[in-house]
């Protein structure tokens, strides 16, 4: 018996800015750090927050709805989810990319339509000609995304550390290091890898105090340079996480071939990412992602992991193959 058409799903993809910016707007006002401290009735936590009496309780309970909070006996809680990966305190905190949606991403993104018409960028690109420039002249800005970047990386690090033979490999370069996440996670996990950090010079100091704060300094060095016109440094492993889909195609083959001379003769490469799925289907939130490249970046796109695989044996590795990460994100493993 088929079962009628109803407009459920368009209107719940049409109105999800509702939910995402109830989300962003909780972030940002630091609503679940708070509770992580312990649960608060209505009053106290429309206090804590700054927060008007109009909207207070229909904006919590539309966080209880959405399964971000939980209401007992007058007291609002943490999710489980929300107290682990949205509490500012703890090390598992993931809002640093949600505080950039926030501030950045959110707004740009309504001009996507001016975006596919023109495929230009939508973002701080309309009024200076490098993004990146822009980001890292702001200390402040820069902390910001690097440390949005950690979060976009730390469930990725633990599935790399977790899931490739690193007792194999003795050194390893994360290339576009940002904070320094992977690096501290591989450092964490095996004590016998040489780490080592490369990003631009604006970045040593952040990624230094980062290493630091997580006890791996003496383990995890950093290189400042340009990946472009600098060489890469040498190693087992290169790592380039979230970075390729920054650029376009023959940037995307620069790197590649950069990461091919860098490695040791049985060395491995490894690019992760939000991979699309090789039909195009499936991994909405790649294909999301490269829209996002869109509206950020004059090139940039994401891609498959059949397209990668073309480019890395392009570059010149003999071995490619691609593994499954966590939530949208896979692994390309090339060996050279």
């Amino acid at each position: 018996m088929s079962i009628a058409p109803t407009p459920e799903k368009i209107f719940g993809i049409g109105f999800g800015f509702w939910g995402a910016k109830a989300l962003l707007s909780a972030v940002e006002l630091g609503i679940f750090t708070e509770l992580a401290k312990r649960p608060l009735d209505l009053a106290a936590l429309t206090q804590k927050v700054g927060l008007h009496d109009r909207g207070a309780r229909d904006f919590f309970d539309a966080l209880v709805a959405l399964g971000l909070l939980d209401r007992q006996n007058g007291l609002y809680a943490n999710s489980a989810d929300a107290d682990l990966f949205l509490d500012r305190a703890k090390p598992s905190y993931v809002g640093g990319l949600l505080e950039m949606a926030n501030a950045r991403l959110y707004g740009f993104w309504g001009a996507l339509t001016d975006a596919l018409k023109t495929g230009k960028p939508q973002n701080e690109s309309k009024t200076s000609a490098d993004l990146f420039a822009t980001l890292y002249a702001d200390p402040d800005r820069l902390l910001g995304f690097l440390s949005a970047m950690s979060g976009v990386s730390a469930g990725a690090a633990q599935a790399i550390a977790a899931k490739f033979p690193w007792r194999n490999y003795k050194s390893f370069v994360d290339v576009g290091a940002a904070q320094g996440m992977v690096a501290v996670t591989l450092a964490h996990a095996y004590p016998h890898l040489a780490g080592a950090g490369f990003d631009l010079p604006q970045v040593q100091p952040i990624f230094e105090e980062f290493a630091q704060r997580s006890g791996v300094a003496d383990r995890i060095a950093f290189h400042g340079g340009n990946f472009f016109s600098d060489p890469l440094p040498t190693a087992d492993v290169i790592i380039m996480g979230h970075i390729l889909h920054d650029w376009d195609l023959a940037q995307k083959r620069m790197l590649l071939a950069k990461a091919y001379d860098a490695l040791h003769k049985g060395g491995v490469l490894i690019v992760y990412e939000a991979l699309i799925d090789d039909e195009r289907r499936h991994n909405a939130f790649g294909l999301l992602m490269s829209l996002n490249m869109l509206i950020e970046t004059p090139g940039g796109f994401d891609y498959t992991g059949a397209d990668c695989q073309g480019w890395m044996r392009e570059a010149g590795f003999a071995e490619t193959r691609v593994e499954a990460l966590v939530g949208p994100d896979s692994m390309v493993i090339a060996t050279k």
